[in-house]
């Protein structure tokens, strides 16, 4: 899916985050803090999906980012020091979906930018992605 400005509003936020997962679905974003991303994934957590984040540094730091934004609402959140920049991308959605591109997540990816947008269904994809986000984790810190 390429992403083109005011073409596809609300795609990620609105339909792809909070509809697809039923079970489990974790992120790993540079950030992503935009009030549309947060509440689905907010919404999701409500309704029982397990809901799992890892951001990069830089979140941590800032006054009201998405890392604090997701610990107030008890979603667990890490943080990737390890690298200059933790700069993927990805959401994975119940074990069998990857979402992954150069989209970012914020409101000027939705609105402005040129942005592409993979959405792969293949359960073995999705468990390569899940044991390279599980190797990010482990070395991440709340």
């Amino acid at each position: 899916m390429i992403l083109e400005p005011n073409r596809v509003r609300n795609s990620v936020s609105y339909r792809l985050v909070p509809v697809f997962a039923v079970s489990a679905l974790v992120l790993l974003s540079v950030m992503f803090f935009w009030g549309p991303v947060a509440h689905a994934l907010l919404k999701a957590h409500r309704r029982g999906t397990k809901v799992e984040v890892i951001l990069d540094k830089s979140q941590k730091n800032q006054k009201y980012s998405s890392f604090t934004f997701l610990m107030n609402a008890r979603i667990p959140t890490y943080i990737d020091a390890e690298h200059t920049i933790a700069h993927n991308k990805i959401i994975l959605i119940d074990r069998s979906v990857v979402i992954t591109g150069s989209f970012n997540f914020t409101k000027a990816a939705e609105e402005k930018n040129a942005e592409n947008l993979l959405i792969i269904r293949s359960k073995e994809l999705t468990k390569l992605y899940l044991d390279n986000w599980l190797h990010h984790r482990d070395h991440s810190a709340v």
